[in-house]
Formats: structure tokens, C-alpha cells, sequence
């Protein structure tokens, strides 16, 4: 089964860029969803146009295709990525508000009991964004902000990105060895 991989407008969109990339790699199915506003960010942040990540994805829907397969709990999946989470859709998902494929698509995987795993980018985090995470916690949706590791010695931004992207995919139960595995002292 696929993995659904939403990109909001956050700034971050080199997350779900590397994750569509090493899921290609191995042949497993992608389905992408671009927020209106990642269109811009991806262009901006890494000089990519949508039409190029698009190509990179085994399937892609508009975010205003509420009618796309991911839409419905009947389509199957294992699981779910929003890489990088804008607060805007953090709060959607948080509160069931589907108006768009990433929120519908989110609240179909947390209802049909599947791994959702949400990348927010924002700092510093206001009440109402640790509210919005703390209800999605606790529905098991797992919310985890970029935050870089420094144990394996990074030397590009791309060794602190696949770092994350590595973590993404563990929680997916997917094995992978995109980065050196903490072995103690």
C-alpha cells in the first residue's frame, strides 16, 4: 500500500521533496497532495516548479479535489505524511475542518485508525498551536516538528533533512538507511 504525502505552504518544503524522492527510490506508491500556497514555497525554497514534484509522485490530486481516491476511507493506505504542516492545517485536521484534500485526507486516515505524522513549522509555538497538538496527540496522530540531530555529525543541510526524513519513515515502519543510527557512547 502507498503513502499519502501532503506539502502545506509551510516554510520547509524540502522535507516532503526528500520524502517523495527516497519513497520513489524504493518503489513505493506515492500519492501528493500541494496546498495552493506550497506551490509557491517549493518554487521558492528550492527552486522546483510544482509541475517538476509533481512528476516525482506516483499519483497527485489539487487540494481542491475533494472527489480524489484519498478522500475516502475505503481507499487504502498506510499511512499519511504532512511535510512541512503549516499551523493553518495543523488546526483544520485538529478541529475535522475538511475544506480541503490535506485536511479531508488527514481526517479519513485518523478515522480509519491509520498512522498520520504531521511535520509543523513554526516558532515560537503559541497556546493555541500546543493545544492544536496536544488533541491531535493524543488521537495518536504523531506530531513531529524538523528538529535537527547533531550526534551524526551533519556537513549539509541535506545529512539534517534526511536525518528527519529517516525518522518519518521509521514511524512508518518502513526501513530505510538514509542516516547514521545512534550506537552510544
Amino acid at each position: 500500500m502507498g503513502i499519502v504525502v501532503a506539502v502545506s505552504g509551510a516554510s520547509g518544503a524540502i522535507y516532503g521533496v526528500s520524502l517523495l524522492e527516497w519513497l520513489k527510490k524504493t518503489g513505493i506508491e506515492t500519492h501528493l497532495i500541494l496546498s495552493r500556497w506550497a506551490r509557491y514555497t517549493l518554487e521558492l525554497e528550492t527552486g522546483r516548479s510544482p509541475e517538476e514534484l509533481e512528476g516525482t509522485a506516483d499519483h497527485f490530486y489539487r487540494a481542491d479535489d475533494l472527489s480524489a481516491p484519498v478522500s475516502s476511507g475505503s481507499f487504502p493506505h498506510r499511512g499519511m505524511v504532512v511535510a512541512p504542516c503549516s499551523m493553518k492545517t495543523l488546526a483544520a485536521i485538529a478541529m475535522g475542518y475538511s475544506d480541503n484534500l490535506i485536511a479531508r485526507a488527514a481526517d479519513v486516515t485518523i478515522k480509519e485508525g491509520r498512522k498520520l505524522v504531521l511535520l509543523p513549522r513554526e516558532t515560537p509555538l503559541s497556546p493555541i498551536h500546543l493545544e492544536n497538538m496536544l488533541k491531535l496527540a493524543r488521537l495518536g496522530v504523531v506530531i513531529m516538528p524538523p528538529v535537527p540531530a547533531f550526534y551524526h555529525r551533519p556537513r549539509e543541510i541535506r545529512d539534517l533533512v534526511d536525518h528527519t526524513v529517516a525518522r518519518v519513515l521509521d514511524i512508518l515502519g518502513i526501513a530505510n538507511d538514509l542516516t547514521a543510527r545512534w550506537k552510544g557512547n
